[in-house]
């Protein structure tokens, strides 16, 4: 059981005492080495927390990351394998040419999906950071071009987790630190040495909510509710409907980074400083969201709803659709993009267009979504052909293309309290519910029933459902959260609205009764007039769309068949048309006013003679741009009957005068379509050559961005490795001075030579051997005088080439001095033979005394050769090391046969007990020992004095016998 719990505990990110553990991801691109060293300095060596270090490296080179931070923090450097645990204390860095993931605690490694250029690892890892350890995980982004990490923090904000990023003033490349910035969902910022201090101060806060679930006390319960009445009335919202867990935990986090113990503190804090309930209401409003979140749901969304509501189209029509929450609009733009895809998919008989609404609170968000602009890191979510289609490449990034831009309507929101959008066929609400309360949901969701069409679609977040409004909304196949709309049973409860929406039942309103004001007798008389007396007009701005009616002008404009239009060109009735276009184009020039007479329109089967006056406005301001178009009835002429002759002459002159003005009209209309068809061709033909360039300045410019990533990738991975290769050189000129220390310290000469036996390098204490100056790095040993009397030691060294086996030798200088060369073969770190080297040891004073010795042994020899007492030379054990001359004839027993042997064997007598006391005595007491033997194995028998004395290695026996001492004189006289 014991071992189950421990296994639960590592799986789950937690210290052997059982309490969870951060786990810190840094990211850092160029100029981040420098600025991991010096965050890494200020981390203690028990800190409790884990950090993974993700870098942009070279994938060709082997990282050499972890040996230089291990010089720098007494924290363990881990290089990663696949399948390592982390543990506190303890810094761990991702390999070159991997990306690195993290799932219960365990890194593991993967082959990278994308091309070199277009890697980001900072994102890859800090996502699933956060997809691990929740509102436990801890982004820093550090120095570094581009935008990598931007995407990573996101991902970390929308699980809760706290976002820590370097001043860009203290970065050196502020690339990576101002994208993180700009996202607005960072939490600290501050240089890089003090991050350490302020990532242990956030991570200490305590929680305001008890772990046990129970109740907040009394007092932080006041204090959460100051918060939101602070908060409401600075912003006008309440946040006292989203989720007590939610808004705890960001109170919490920004407690922690002022470091703020107490609830009551924050409250007077939140009081003094407005910019603080600014950043809190930002911080609550969680801003996060992405392109294409969960694709799988996506993919359905393109291949079955779309399909299924353009199929049940049997007229052109705009789809509607709504998009609470939208934040900067990443999912708004997904929907536009999945669009048009299904429409190149589906064959509809219609064509249908889909105009989108996307709402949120935070202004600042929809201010940014209208841009249409995303950082180059969206790559990692929309799928390089989706970039190419609908997506315009900048400098810097991505910007919207026009066509998906204009199907969305950005506008601020607030979804409790404002309206809602109606008769929509998708409504898209993507993990914004599971941030309010369930009374909250159990109001929107019917609202979402009421907002779309019968057969909609509702499409919620992955974490999000229905719950039990399953009458309202029916699931689609596939773990994805799409709905259809059903038709409702009859309610149990009324639906509720939002307050602003929500009509006033006059009914149920009592207002107290007030005396009437008298009539105004000159506003009523005006009005009469007007209603009565005043011709009928129209107000139109500068394209004809009508924008005040005033009056009957049923005689002159009629409603257009088709869609509704309220254009005053489309409604004008026959005979107002194009003389009332023509008007209206030279009134918009010219201003003024401008009367058409006499004109004739048709109604009700007759003829009605009408003027009509056009009348540009410029005052007052209101109005200024618009156009007033005032129709009056005019009454028919009376008829006169002509005499014969002058009515015909009346007629044909009239007539004539017609014809003239047709034939005018006509060649001035032929000149004017020539005009035009000249003015098309060559606006075609400019087109066409402006679209060509376009085109290949397009192709350019993916050419030169794909190009400028790349080249921006190698740079900074050029950037590592430069200051990587700066640090080593560092360290291999620390080590050259070591070992130039240490060779100077031992007085022994080293020549090293390359496979060609060139001079490669020398130390100081070969100059006084071999005749060299620093111009001789580079020629053979072979050309180069020297003082030894060595001359096979080329040939030496080419031999200890061949067989790799050293050669050591003694040699004797010019001036007496001998010397011990030994040549070795010269082994590379990689186990490559590259040359030789030559040491010469200074042996001079140990040659002097082997030949000082030489002649003691000598002159020793000659003197024991000499004496005629028997000398006997023994070790410990009392075996004969040697005899001289005298020995040999006592004992009968030459020296080749009597070395070797014990000496009871050689001298019998010696194996008396007496004997071999003395001599064990005398190795005992190191002293001499003299006595009085009688030898009778020897050649001259008697008695003899021994004398037994010590030395180093063992014992000197020395016999004197009787011979000796009564011999001699008789030798003499016979002399």
């Amino acid at each position: 059981m014991a071992k189950i719990k421990q296994d639960r505990r590592k799986n789950e990110g937690e210290s052997p005492q059982g309490r969870p553990f951060p786990i810190i991801g840094i990211g850092a691109s160029a100029g981040g080495l420098e600025a991991i060293e010096l965050f890494l300095r200020h981390v203690p060596k028990d800190s409790g927390m884990a950090f993974v270090i993700v870098q942009h490296l070279d994938p060709t080179r082997k990282g050499i990351l972890p040996e230089l931070l291990q010089h720098i923090t007494p924290m363990v450097v881990v290089l990663v394998k696949d399948r390592t645990r982390v543990e506190p204390n303890c810094v761990y860095v991702i390999p070159p040419n991997k990306d690195m993931s993290i799932l219960h605690g365990i890194l593991h490694l993967l082959e990278p999906a994308t091309p070199r250029g277009l890697r980001l690892p900072i994102d890859f890892f800090l996502r699933s950071l956060a997809d691990d350890r929740k509102e436990r995980s801890v982004g820093v982004i550090l120095s570094g071009m581009g935008s990598d990490g931007t995407l990573g923090i996101k991902g970390i904000k929308e699980k809760g987790g706290i976002v820590f990023v370097q001043d860009p003033v203290s970065a050196k490349f502020d690339a990576m630190p101002r994208s993180a910035l700009d996202t607005g969902l960072v939490d600290v910022v501050a240089p890089v040495e003090e991050l350490p201090a302020k990532i242990t101060a956030v991570l200490k806060q305590a929680p305001l909510r008890p772990r046990s679930g129970l109740a907040l006390e009394r007092r932080a319960q006041s204090g959460i509710e100051k918060i939101f009445i602070l908060l409401r009335a600075a912003t006008g919202h309440d946040f006292s409907l989203y989720k007590n867990s939610t808004v705890y935990r960001r109170i919490e986090r920004r407690m922690g980074i002022h470091q703020l113990v107490r609830i009551v503190d924050y409250v007077r804090f939140l009081q003094e400083n407005p910019q603080e309930v600014d950043l809190l209401f930002k911080e609550l409003l969680i801003g996060v969201t992405s392109f294409f979140r969960d694709p799988a749901a996506w993919d359905q969304l393109e291949d079955e709803v779309i399909p299924a509501l353009l199929g049940a189209r049997r007229i052109a029509k705009v789809l509607r659709a709504w998009a609470p929450g939208c934040s900067t609009g990443e999912e708004a733009y997904s929907l536009a993009m999945v669009f048009k895809e299904a429409m190149g998919k589906v064959k509809s008989p219609v064509a249908c267009s889909l105009q989108i609404f996307a709402t949120d609170l935070d202004q600042e968000a929809i201010d940014k979504a209208r841009q249409g602009f995303f950082p180059v890191n969206i790559a990692a979510d929309v799928s390089p052909e989706r970039l190419r289609r609908f997506f315009i490449k900048e400098e810097s990034g991505y910007r919207v293309a026009k066509e998906i831009r204009e199907m969305v309507i950005f506008a601020s929101q607030n979804l409790v309290m404002d309206p809602p959008f109606t008769k929509l066929d998708i409504l898209v609400c993507r993990n914004l519910l599971i941030y309010l309360t369930s009374d909250l949901q159990k109001k929107l969701i019917p609202l979402f029933h009421y907002s779309l069409n019968p057969g909609g679609f509702l499409f919620l977040g992955s974490a999000e459902s229905v719950g039990t409004f399953t009458s309202l909304f029916a699931p689609l196949k596939g773990k994805s959260r799409l709905y259809r709309r059903m038709e409702a049973g009859l309610r149990v409860e009324p639906l509720e609205f939002p307050p602003s929406f929500n009509p006033v039942h006059q009914e149920w309103v009592e207002r107290p009764k007030v005396s009437k004001a008298p009539p105004n007798l000159q506003a009523q008389a005006e009005q009469l007039l007007l209603q009565r007396y005043a011709p009928a007009f129209v107000l139109v701005n500068d394209k004809g769309d009508i924008l005040f009616i005033s009056g009957r002008t049923g005689k002159y404009l009629e409603p257009a068949a088709g869609k509704a239009n309220w254009n005053v060109f489309a409604m004008a009735r026959q005979g107002l048309r194009h003389e009332l276009s023509s008007a209206f184009e030279k009134i918009s020039r010219k201003r003024g006013s401008l009367t058409l007479s006499g004109l004739r329109v048709e109604h009700n089967g007759g003829m009605q003679a009408v003027d009509v006056t056009l009348q540009a406005i410029d005052e007052p301001d209101a109005l200024r741009g618009m156009v007033m178009i005032v129709f009056s009835d005019v009454a028919k002429p009376v008829d006169i009957p002509l005499r014969g002759k002058q009515k015909g002459l009346s007629g044909n002159g009239r007539l004539a005068e017609v014809r003239k003005e047709l034939q005018q009209a006509r060649e001035e209309l032929q000149v004017l379509r020539d005009e035009m068809q000249t003015s098309q061709e060559e606006l075609k033909s400019t087109n066409e050559e402006f679209q060509s360039a376009n085109e290949e300045l397009q192709s350019t410019n993916e050419e030169l961005t794909t190009s400028k990533e790349e080249l921006q990738s190698m740079n900074e991975e050029l950037q590592t490795v430069n200051h990587e290769q700066q640090a080593r050189m560092e360290e291999l000129s620390q080590t050259n001075s070591d070992m130039k220390n240490l060779l100077n310290s031992t007085d022994i000469a080293t020549v090293f030579l390359d496979n060609e036996l060139r001079l490669r390098r020398f130390t100081t204490s070969a100059v006084k051997i071999i005749n060299l100056i620093p111009s001789d790095v580079g020629r053979p040993i072979t050309d180069i005088t020297t003082s030894l009397q060595y001359p096979e030691l080329p040939q030496d060294a080419r031999e200890v080439l061949r067989t790799l086996i050293p050669v050591e030798k003694q040699a004797v200088a010019g001036d007496g001095r001998w010397f011990s060369a030994r040549i070795m073969p010269y082994r590379t770190l990689e186990n490559r033979i590259d040359g030789v080297t030559i040491t010469f040891a200074n042996i001079t004073v140990s040659k002097t005394l082997e030949a000082s010795l030489r002649k003691t042994s000598t002159l020793m020899k000659s003197m024991l050769e000499c004496i005629s007492d028997v000398f006997i030379a023994l070790d410990g054990n009392l075996v004969i090391k040697s005899i001289n001359p005298a020995a040999e004839r006592v004992l009968n027993c030459k020296s080749g046969v009597a070395i070797g042997r014990f000496l009871g064997d050689i001298l019998p007598e010696a194996k008396e007990p007496l004997f071999e006391e003395k001599c064990r005595q005398v190795l005992k007491g190191q002293a001499c020992l003299v006595f009085e033997a009688e030898l009778k194995t020897i050649s001259r028998p008697g008695v003899f004095t021994v004398r037994i004395c010590p030395h180093e290695e063992g014992l000197s026996v020395i016999l004197k016998g009787p011979a000796d001492r009564g011999e001699a004189p008789a030798s003499r006289g016979g002399a």
